[in-house]
């Protein structure tokens, strides 16, 4: 596989898949509630995704070595680092939730992102939860404000590393962010930790998720035996915020904005370009 560089039809059609993902996390938002399963969250979000003319690139996905993938979304809870399988138990005050949506749209694009969710608002959660949420969230815009041509992945990596690492939290190692476009993961890799100047040179039309994962606690993971869901190894908590990005001429622009998305940090120069 190799770099995908999209021409103005694919840009155009990633805008569309990529505002499509984050309307569904819009929807959802004030429906994750506590006494909410994540099945019925999975639900709500497969009603609305065949109301919008997309589908879910998660149902059913079996990469080499996996069993099928059995929701249309991912709901990671709590000490789930990725890849929590949508369940039957009610979610509670104090919960810390990420949810992660990626549609396919008629035309073969995917739109991917998600967001952490503060279970019965912030005062509900501990303090402990409520910063890892706010700094995973400025953690992966630090990644996105690097991006221009010219930057190479490793200094996105490095931008998040050190960020994560001087707030006192660390960084998952094992998962990455990825190239997207008519294939659900394509090239690069996009490590969130790294050195500058190394890895990949970002030019125009490149197409990727930038999706850091941070621990509060040490950053060792296990996979448990449903094959797919990912915890902290010392059950620590663990957040996750995700935007797919296009490298411009000038800059960037973040795709999976949205009128529901939280707002950007203010340390973010850049304005993010919108269409």
């Amino acid at each position: 596989m190799s770099i995908t560089y999209k021409d103005e039809a694919g840009i155009a059609g990633m805008r569309v898949a990529c505002r499509l993902a984050s309307e569904v996390l819009d929807y959802l938002t004030p429906l994750i509630q506590p006494g909410i399963t994540t099945l019925e969250i999975d639900r709500l979000a497969a009603e609305y995704m065949k109301q919008q003319g997309t589908r879910s690139a998660t149902i059913g996905y079996q990469p080499s070595g996996y069993p099928p993938y059995p929701g249309h979304l991912c709901t990671s809870l709590n000490q789930v680092v990725c890849h929590g399988i949508p369940n039957e138990k009610p979610l509670k005050k104090g919960d810390i939730l990420n949810v992660d949506v990626t549609v396919i749209t008629p035309e073969g694009w995917y739109g991917d992102n998600s967001r952490m969710f503060m279970i019965g608002g912030e005062a509900a959660c501990s303090i402990q939860a409520r910063r890892l949420c706010h700094i995973t969230f400025e953690a992966m815009w630090k990644g996105i404000a690097m991006v221009k041509p010219g930057v190479r992945l490793g200094d996105i990596g490095h931008a998040i590393q050190t960020f994560a690492e001087s707030n006192g939290f660390t960084v998952v190692r094992e998962f990455c962010g990825h190239g997207i476009g008519q294939r659900f993961h394509e090239d690069p890799q996009v490590l969130h930790y790294g050195r500058p100047g190394t890895l990949e040179e970002l030019k125009p039309g490149m197409t990727f998720t930038i999706e850091p994962m941070i621990n509060a606690g040490k950053r060792d993971i296990k996979e448990l035996g449903d094959g797919w869901t990912i915890v902290t190894k010392d059950r620590s908590l663990s957040a996750q915020w995700e935007h797919t990005i296009l490298v411009t001429p000038t800059g960037y622009e973040v795709l999976t904005l949205s009128a529901g998305s939280p707002p950007v940090p203010a340390f973010v120069s850049q304005a993010p370009a919108t269409v």
